[in-house]
């Protein structure tokens, strides 16, 4: 099969390969990058392979960086553009079920094809568009099958996140997992405790992010990949209920986490500690509590000024977002409506200061301020107080009078 028009990003690669073709070597485009391109999909990295060692790489081209060298890696700094330019190469023993012993480079294309995952990112790209498929990769693109490389057990032995990486691939491009492939995950899965957490998360995500989210997330149900995740060990009724909602893809990782609490029924005073089981950042964490919340309390009643408030614009707007796969009526202009309503949305914005508060109430700063300060917020979210210097000081002065 030969490609009659290559994307921009290829054609302005070729001539990376054709510094190296000039030396005695050969290059292919490989990887994600062709997949992408045959499924009609924008591609964005353009890697390329080749028969010439990292060094004899480095002197072909003046401007390199070492950014993988040991496994045959150099990154080319060609006029505005860079490329990661990788060594053929086969691999020893897996001893970690993740990183080989030991990397042996090749000179042989078809060595270093059947090292890799499955059968669709096993195709190499010739400069002129000729399609090099040695495993049958052109039909299972066709035919929309996720297959292994050569025997699925060996793979997955190889290097277990694969598995994942697998249950992904069919989530993001909406194809099935041949059967020998998805016995293979099922007999090895427990050898994801192996793998660390952090990479396991991005495929996760990755996975819930995608087209066709069932296709991914039932056979990572049906192998017990989730056996293996953070917190899940016990979860397969909700991760089925999960698996139930709107096949709808989901827009982005908040509403990804947000929802899983909610299907694994998670309160929101221990979501904090199953959020950072994934390792997730603090920042993450705290947007997915918030979120989690909001959902929690929209899926009972209409906004509240107080939520509102609390969430902010953006956030709301994605909790609004998230009702679609729970059968209610998405109303992003009335919670937009509804929040540019509010008499503040930011605390910076009541005229009165703590400061102020401390001229006008003889008593010293204590956490008695901060109660305070929440206390004039509410009132005036809630219309009970204008938003006015004096009516502030004056309800001040009648609160602490009570306290």
């Amino acid at each position: 099969m030969r490609l009659e028009h290559l994307p921009e990003e290829f054609i302005k690669a070729s001539a990376v390969i054709d510094e190296i073709e000039r030396h005695g070597f050969e290059a292919y485009f490989v990887g994600g990058s062709v997949r992408d391109t045959l499924l009609g999909k924008k591609s964005h990295d353009v890697d390329i392979a080749t028969s010439a060692y990292p060094e004899e790489i480095k002197q072909i081209f003046k401007r390199t960086v070492d950014v993988g060298i040991d496994h045959g890696t150099v990154l080319v700094l060609y006029e505005e553009d860079q490329y990661e330019i990788t060594t053929f190469r086969t691999e020893s023993t897996y001893q970690d079920y993740r990183r080989p012993d030991t990397v042996t480079f090749v000179r042989s294309l078809e060595e270093d094809l059947k090292r890799r995952d499955f059968t669709i990112n096993a195709l190499a790209l010739e400069k002129n568009g000729t399609i090099i498929d040695l495993f049958d990769g052109l039909a299972d693109l066709k035919n929309g099958v996720i297959r292994a490389v050569g025997d699925p057990k060996e793979r997955f032995h190889e290097d277990a996140l694969r598995m994942m990486r697998g249950l992904r691939f069919a989530s993001q491009l909406d194809f099935d997992i041949e059967k020998e492939t998805m016995g293979a995950i099922y007999q090895f899965h427990s050898l994801l405790s192996k793998i660390s957490v952090e990479r396991i998360t991005i495929e996760f995500v990755k996975l819930l992010l995608g087209e066709n989210r069932q296709k991914g997330l039932l056979p990572f149900i049906e192998t017990e990949c989730y056996q293996s995740c953070p917190g899940l060990k016990e979860k397969t009724m909700a991760l089925l209920r999960f698996s139930e909602l709107p096949n709808k893809m989901i827009e982005e990782e908040r509403m990804v986490w947000a929802m899983l609490l909610r299907e694994l029924a998670i309160p929101i005073t221990e979501s904090r500690d199953f959020l950072k089981l994934w390792k997730l950042s603090n920042h993450l964490i705290h947007d997915v509590t918030e979120l989690s919340y909001g959902l929690g309390q929209r899926l009972e009643a209409d906004w509240q000024p107080k939520d509102l408030f609390r969430m902010g614009l953006e956030k709301v707007l994605i909790v609004e977002k998230m009702l679609f796969f729970y059968g209610q009526e998405v109303k992003l202009e009335e919670a937009e409506k509804l929040f540019s309503g509010l008499p503040i949305t930011d605390r910076k914005q009541l005229k009165v200061t703590g400061n102020d508060l401390l001229a006008e109430i003889d008593q010293k700063p204590g956490k008695w301020l901060g109660r305070l300060i929440d206390q004039l917020e509410e009132a005036v979210i809630n219309g009970v107080l204008v938003n006015e210097k004096q009516a502030l000081i004056a309800y001040a002065k009648e609160f602490v009078k009570k306290e």
